[in-house]
């Protein structure tokens, strides 16, 4: 008897996990879709304007397939990428607080969506050992709520998972936020102890592929809360 007990309650959470992250996993597509268009429209805005000014700052899209898209801006570049997986919140997060969680567990479960922000010359160059930033990342549940995790200069830091809902005018937003911060996320120079020394291969390395390592904060610690 516990046998067929156990079984059944194997089959049982198989059956609801699965459907329940077929959900998610739905909704995070879904929502990542809309972004999409979201940063189309956005580009083709500012554009319109920008091309008055000069043709050599305009925005551009690039398409990478299915899980992937970037938009370059000035001398940076933003990856928006889907996570294939559905994650659940570790037990020290906030949302467990919520009451809208507790209630429902299953609510907690959620598609990831990040945001990285790289220099444009990084791919330009293809300097692989040039260094990207996780810029924001977006959550999105079974009833397409969502919450955002990134800088706190972002000032967008939804947490409130009960009632954030990923419409267009709240995508948009994320976006230009994650833009701006980006814009004036600068590049310092690096520690004179970091770049001091270099071997005679690396040079020729330079000299041939222009690929000395370079990132926005190379040599500095950066943490979750840089202010």
């Amino acid at each position: 008897m516990n046998i067929l007990n156990t079984k059944a309650a194997i089959l049982s959470t198989i059956m609801d996990k699965a459907s329940l992250k077929q959900i998610v996993y739905k909704n995070t597509k879904e929502i990542f879709e809309e972004l999409r268009v979201v940063v189309k429209n956005l580009i083709e805005e500012y554009n319109s304007e920008l091309g008055e000014v000069d043709e050599n700052i305009l925005l551009s899209f690039e398409d990478k397939g299915e899980f992937e898209y970037q938009i370059k801006i000035a001398s940076d570049i933003l990856v928006f990428s889907l996570h294939t997986n559905v994650f659940q919140f570790n037990r020290d997060h906030n949302v467990w607080k919520q009451a809208y969680v507790k209630t429902d567990p299953d609510n907690a479960y959620s598609g990831i969506i990040n945001v990285y922000n790289f220099l444009a010359d990084s791919f330009k160059y293809t300097r692989y050992e040039d260094l990207g930033y996780l810029v924001a990342r977006i959550f999105i549940n079974r009833e397409k709520h969502y919450i955002v995790e990134g800088k706190r200069q972002l000032g967008l830091l939804q947490t409130d998972l009960s009632v954030s809902t990923a419409d267009h005018d709240n995508l948009r937003n994320i976006v230009e936020t994650a833009i701006n911060y980006s814009l004036n996320f600068d590049l310092l120079v690096p520690p004179y102890d970091n770049v001091k020394i270099m071997s005679v291969g690396q040079m020729f390395e330079k000299i041939q592929n222009a690929r000395i390592p370079t990132g926005k904060r190379l040599g500095f610690q950066f943490k979750s809360d840089d202010v």
